[in-house]
């Protein structure tokens, strides 16, 4: 076996793996994908389609693609691409840039507002098309980011879910990727020569405390070499008894 079969092999794998151990995709399940033109989103369409060849549970899904209207981001570049690989595709324009460059002073981060401003797009144009779930690219460094993040600097014990019911219960969000480490897929991307498209903007924030966060992995792995998989383990292996939680023990 070729080393791209080998890779493409265990990427399959593992999302084959996370797709069975959260329930992600149910017979009949209506999928829309956000799709930023990425390396992430362009490898969890890959595999949708592989997936969707493949497996006996039948699922549909469409590729989303946001145009938040930020100065030097192109759609052209992923739309050419969804057409030649013949991907069903919507690209739906709001223009967040505007409004968040009013919220915002010039010096703040403006990753969590756009974030949050393009998840509720998302949500509404689920509902109004018809999908009853929304797959997005987080990969395994994403969700032990969040984790880090949250422990140092906002005292919580959480991250990104591998599915999340919306607050009104209107949206699922599912995260195939959720076991697939980043490395992994920068090697796939790079051999299967996505055309990734630069966030424009947004590329250029400095998200400060997730650059912390990736730093400190990176410096840990060199000394732990399973450190990934630990943490992995770990945020799927709580004990609640063990926790200083009160409410846990009322």
């Amino acid at each position: 076996m070729t080393e791209a079969k080998q890779l493409e092999k265990t990427l399959l794998s593992a999302i084959g793996k996370a797709i069975a151990d959260f329930k992600l995709i149910s017979e009949g399940d209506k999928i829309l994908v956000g799709v930023s033109g990425g390396k992430d989103s362009y490898t969890l369409l890959y595999f949708l389609r592989k997936l969707q060849q493949r497996s006996p549970v039948k699922f549909e899904f469409l590729a989303l693609k946001l145009d938040q209207g930020q100065p030097g981001h192109s759609v052209a570049l992923l739309e050419e691409y969804l057409q030649a690989e013949k991907y069903e595709y919507r690209i739906v324009r709001e223009n967040t840039f505007d409004i968040v460059q009013q919220k915002l002073k010039a010096e703040q981060n403006k990753c969590f507002l756009c974030a949050r401003l393009r998840r509720g797009i998302l949500y509404r144009a689920a509902q109004e098309m018809g999908f009853n779930k929304i797959a997005l690219g987080h990969h395994l460094d994403d969700c032990i980011e969040t984790f880090l993040m949250n422990l140092f600097f906002a005292g919580t014990t959480a991250t990104m879910p591998a599915k999340l019911h919306s607050k009104d219960g209107r949206n699922v969000v599912i995260r195939p990727l959720c076991y697939v480490p980043e490395a992994l897929i920068v090697e796939f991307a790079q051999q299967k020569k996505f055309p990734i498209v630069s966030c424009g903007d947004c590329g250029e924030q400095n998200n400060h405390r997730r650059k912390w966060a990736k730093a400190l992995v990176s410096t840990l792995a060199k000394d732990i070499p399973t450190l990934r998989q630990s943490l992995l383990a770990a945020m799927g292996n709580i004990k609640p008894e063990h926790l200083l939680d009160g409410r846990l023990t009322l």
